[in-house]
């Protein structure tokens, strides 16, 4: 999956939201994720739908339910490729300054 089609799905807020209630609890119907929500179930099915082909969200059959799961590994490859990157030099700065303080040598 390209990174682009991840960041797309990641871009609207609604689909950000369903991500956070499947994070909150995984496997969860297409009526357990409209409850409460301000959208239509035909819009949550195609969000759904976008995360899936973005590859962020799965499904599995169980019965006549369809339980739909969160997969964190693109949002898992976008943090090590776009943020940990920039991280690297902030947590050697950290290292540095602890041994520096603790008396210890690099």
């Amino acid at each position: 999956m390209d990174d682009d089609t991840v960041f797309r799905a990641l871009a609207d807020a609604s689909r950000r939201q369903l991500l956070d209630r499947l994070h909150g609890r995984n496997g969860q119907t297409l009526g357990e994720l409209c409850r409460g929500l301000a959208m239509t179930r035909q819009a949550v099915a195609k969000h759904l739908a976008i995360l899936e082909e973005a590859n962020l969200v799965a499904y599995r059959r169980q019965g006549r339910e369809k339980l739909h799961f969160i997969n964190p590994v693109p949002i898992n490859e976008i943090a090590e490729r776009w943020i940990g990157k920039f991280d690297r030099p902030r947590l050697d700065a950290l290292a540095a300054l602890k041994q520096d303080l603790e008396g210890g040598k690099r």
